[in-house]
C-alpha cells in the first residue's frame, strides 16, 4: 500500500496538469506515492494522450463524460491504494516538502479528518483556502452592497478566514477541495453511494459539504500552512463561465436545503433563496459587462440567434 495516494480530476487542462505532474516528480517526495488522473472527457485538448505520452507511471482513467467534480474524484478514489488520498486540482504546483508535512499530520492526529495546505497564486500572494462554514451573517455581506458599505464586517471576515493563523497548524470549519487530503478511514467514514464526494453536487460547494460531514462524525480539519502548494484557480471552469455561475449558485442552495434546514433555518430559508438569486444576478451582470466590454458578448448572441434561425438579427446595415 502506497502511503499516499493522489488523485487529479482534469477536464481540458492539458498545459496545467503538465506543470502538476511534472511539480509532483520533481519535488521528489521521500513518501511512496501513486498518482491517478481522471480525464473528464476532454474535448478540447489531448489531455489523456499527453499524460500517456509523458507520464507513463501515471494511472489514467478516461471517464466517457463529463460527470462532475464529485464524480470524477469518487473514480479516482475507487481506485486509489494508498493509506491516505489527495484530492488535487489541475491547475496547482506542488512545492517540495509539501506532501510529507501533510501526511506528517494526518500520521500524528488519528482524530484528524482532513488537511489541507498554505494556497497561494503564482505570484506568491496568499489565498483564502481554509474558510468558515457559510452562516446566514456571511449570505448578506459576502459579495453583497451590504458587504461593500461594511467590507470590514465580522461575517465576511469570519468565513474567508481572515483571522487564521499563517504560521502554524489550525483547526477549521473547511479546507478547498483544489487540495485536500485525508486519511482512507477518515474518508470511509463520510463515504456515499460512491465515494466521499456527495454527487448531487456537479461543481463547487462539494468541499464544504464534505468537510461539514466530516465534522458531523467529529473529526477535524487542520489548515497546514508549512506545506504550500500553488493555485492558478478557476483554468477549467474559466472555459464556461456562465455555466459556472450557475452551478455554483445552485450548488450553494442545495448546501442550505441538506444542512440548515432545520428550526430557524426553514424559517430563514427564503431569504437565503433570494439572496443566492440576487448574488447569482449580479455575477451575471458582472459577466456580461465584461463580455461587451471585451467586444464577445455581441458575437455569443449572434452565435446564439443563428443557432434559434434567428440569424436575420445581425445583418449588416441592421440597427
Amino acid at each position: 500500500m502506497f502511503d499516499l495516494s493522489i488523485v487529479i480530476l482534469n477536464w481540458n487542462a492539458r498545459d496545467y496538469l503538465r506543470a502538476c505532474l511534472r511539480s509532483i516528480e520533481e519535488c521528489a517526495p521521500t513518501i511512496s506515492v501513486e498518482t491517478i488522473v481522471v480525464d473528464n472527457h476532454s474535448t478540447l485538448d489531448d489531455s489523456p494522450e499527453m499524460v500517456e505520452r509523458e507520464f507513463p507511471s501515471v494511472t489514467l482513467i478516461r471517464n466517457p463524460r463529463n460527470s462532475g467534480f464529485s464524480s470524477g474524484n469518487n473514480i479516482g478514489w475507487k481506485v486509489a491504494n494508498g493509506r491516505n488520498v489527495l484530492f488535487l486540482n489541475p491547475d496547482t504546483v506542488v512545492e517540495p516538502g509539501a506532501l510529507e508535512a501533510l501526511m506528517d499530520v494526518l500520521d500524528r492526529n488519528p482524530n484528524i479528518g482532513a488537511v489541507g495546505p498554505r494556497m497561494t497564486y503564482p505570484n506568491g500572494e496568499l489565498q483564502f483556502s481554509a474558510r468558515a462554514f457559510p452562516t446566514f451573517g456571511a449570505g448578506l455581506f459576502r459579495n453583497s452592497i451590504l458587504g461593500r458599505m461594511f467590507p470590514n464586517n465580522p461575517w465576511s471576515r469570519a468565513y474567508l478566514g481572515e483571522g487564521l493563523s499563517r504560521e502554524k497548524n489550525q483547526d477549521v470549519d473547511w479546507l478547498s477541495g483544489s487540495a485536500i487530503a485525508g486519511s482512507r478511514a477518515a474518508f470511509s467514514s463520510v463515504c456515499l453511494q460512491n465515494g466521499p464526494w456527495d454527487e448531487d453536487y456537479f461543481m463547487y460547494c462539494e468541499d464544504i459539504d464534505l468537510c461539514f460531514r466530516l465534522n458531523q462524525k467529529g473529526l477535524r480539519r487542520v489548515y497546514v500552512p508549512s506545506a504550500t502548494i500553488q493555485h492558478h484557480i478557476g483554468k477549467s471552469s474559466d472555459l464556461a463561465q456562465a455555466k459556472s455561475i450557475r452551478r455554483h449558485h445552485a450548488a450553494m442552495w442545495l448546501f442550505y436545503r441538506k444542512h440548515y434546514m432545520n428550526g430557524m433555518g426553514i424559517l430563514l430559508a427564503p431569504f437565503a433563496a433570494m439572496g443566492i438569486g440576487f448574488r447569482a444576478t449580479s455575477a451575471v451582470l458582472k459577466l456580461c459587462r465584461a463580455y461587451a466590454e471585451m467586444g464577445v458578448l455581441r458575437l455569443f448572441l449572434r452565435r446564439k440567434a443563428h443557432a434559434k434561425g434567428l440569424g436575420w438579427l445581425f445583418r449588416k446595415g441592421r440597427k
